[in-house]
């Protein structure tokens, strides 16, 4: 892998810690800007909001753009919406940086995917993609820990200005490292546009997008709300929700780091099994969620099998969408986003409802479930005439040695999902 890459990885890392480290910061946040806690926490939602709304939007707007100059231009925005955050008594102001920097965010990701895709081989967008996935989870494993122990010990402004800080090498590394090539002469006359919305046409990206979206939303569902369950379910104290958040980062990172080396030759085998390992894995943490022993280490599973399917996805999504690749990553990024939303709000509206601590874990197994059920009804009408045509263009081919097709956006194993 290009060195650049783990480098836009850093820059993915400084801003999964920034959308996800608030959740620690609220409570100073609102006593020092004499606010409300909920309105504190709204400070959270303009930045889901932005990621969701800016994916799509800013990938097309930046068509026009090469790619290091998009990059740059989210990137530096990133960094300075966070110096300002730092320095602001406004709640207003504060709030809008928060919005700006979703913006950002959601932009330099979506740009992240289609370079990182366009840097390796052709049959290397599964581990392009973990790279950069990877900074999510280790936001995750140390980002969101280390802020909020920055937050305790200098305040919730410090926080602010090492997310900014962590940026400033990925900033120089897209200087000096991706290529400075001019937008090409499609993109700049105007047609690219349309040509990537065309591609984006098929039934199969829909697909895959939308188990994206789900098994996302399975993913922060539980992880959302794993310290009420870990402190009122399983009878531990309060001083173990870190550690157990970290430890589910911890499988969420192997998770990745495994699935890039797989996701690319063999992805059906490793969502066939993965997706249903992973319905298993959330229903078994349900029932056994009262048993301090079993929790951890169901914890670091789920977190590896939910990231190794995710990214998976993420990865094919890149592979489809040969023909708009800028799109596509934004979209896919959009789609993480949405199922980042959505599986919170479903299991807040579980426990609203009374149905116990456990109840988003069963939330989690329900949406795995639906994308088990749409995956599978998505694959069964075209199988054997696909099968007919693989056969004649490929007769020698076989699920282990195949390479990805590029211009058909096939996974490595020569078979299309749908």
């Amino acid at each position: 892998m290009p060195f650049v890459l783990y480098l836009l990885g850093l820059a993915v890392f400084a801003q999964g810690t920034s959308e996800f480290m608030l959740s620690g910061l609220l409570p100073d946040i609102a006593r020092e800007l004499d606010i409300s806690l909920s309105a504190a926490g709204a400070l959270t939602s303009a930045f889901a909001v932005g990621m969701v709304v800016g994916a799509p939007l800013l990938a097309l707007l930046s068509l026009r753009w090469p790619r290091r100059r998009a990059l740059l231009a989210f990137l530096v925005t990133f960094l300075l919406v966070h110096v300002l955050g730092a320095v602001t008594p406004d709640y207003g102001v504060l709030l809008a940086t928060r919005a700006v920097a979703a913006l950002a965010n959601a932009g330099f990701l979506a740009v992240a995917l289609a370079t990182a895709a366009s840097m390796v081989a052709p049959d290397a967008k599964g581990r392009a993609t973990s790279v950069l996935l990877g900074g999510t989870t280790m936001a995750c494993v140390a980002g969101v820990p280390a802020g909020a122990l920055l937050g305790e010990l200098w305040g919730w402004r410090s926080a602010f200005w090492a997310v900014a800080l962590v940026s400033v090498p990925a900033v120089l590394a897209i200087l000096w490292s991706v290529p400075a090539a001019p937008a090409p002469r499609s993109v700049a006359d105007g047609p690219r546009a349309g040509a990537e919305l065309r591609a984006l046409r098929s039934p199969r990206l829909v697909v895959l997008l939308l188990l994206g979206a789900l098994v996302n939303g399975a993913t922060f569902c539980a992880f959302t709300y794993l310290a009420p369950l870990v402190t009122e379910v399983t009878g531990l104290g309060s001083g173990w929700v870190p550690a157990l958040l970290a430890l589910f980062g911890l499988g969420s990172f192997a998770g990745v780091s495994v699935a890039g080396r797989l996701a690319d030759a063999r992805p059906l085998r490793l969502l066939a099994l993965g997706g249903p390992a992973l319905l298993a894995g959330w229903i078994v943490t349900a029932l056994a969620a009262g048993n301090p022993v079993a929790v951890p280490v169901l914890l670091l599973v789920q977190g590896a099998l939910s990231f190794a399917v995710g990214s998976t996805l993420v990865s094919q999504v890149l592979y489809a969408a040969t023909g708009a690749p800028a799109l596509g990553g934004g979209f896919a990024t959009a789609a993480l986003n949405v199922g980042g939303a959505l599986g919170p709000w479903c299991g807040g509206a579980a426990l609203t409802a009374g149905l116990g601590y456990r109840s988003p874990l069963w939330v989690s197994a329900l949406l795995t479930a639906f994308a088990l059920v749409i995956g599978g009804l998505a694959r069964v009408p075209r199988r054997r005439p696909a099968t007919a045509a693989r056969r004649a263009v490929r007769p020698s081919r076989t699920e282990d040695s195949a390479a990805p097709s590029t211009t058909a956006g096939e996974p490595a194993d020569g078979r299309r999902m749908r």
